[in-house]
């Protein structure tokens, strides 16, 4: 069985015992969160949303709260010496997919 979900604005297809990388969400290591804005579930039957699937819940459980990689950003102006670099590092969470309702 599988689901699409929707975190931070992205859409994620998930399965059970999955390790997934998203943004930031409120937690502690070891929390268990579900997530309710399901638009789709797979497997035998599929249902899909329109555009949330009522009653529909996928489980996780908080593995890691870390930063991503650096992200690097460079700004010049041609033919007048001005260089800026600047690094960012995205706050992210893991997270393994324990159970998916429909």
């Amino acid at each position: 069985m599988y689901a699409v979900i929707k975190t931070g604005g992205k859409q994620y297809k998930v399965s059970e015992g999955d390790l997934l990388k998203i943004e930031k969400i409120e937690g502690v290591v070891g929390d268990t969160i579900e997530l309710g804005e399901v638009l789709m579930v797979g497997g035998a039957e599929v249902k899909i949303g329109t555009p949330l699937l009522t009653g529909a819940k996928v489980t996780a459980r908080i593995v890691e709260q870390d930063k991503d990689k650096k992200v690097l950003v460079f700004h010049s102006k041609r033919r007048k010496g001005t260089r800026k670099l600047y690094g960012h590092r995205q706050p992210i969470t893991r997270l393994k997919i324990t159970g998916i309702e429909a």
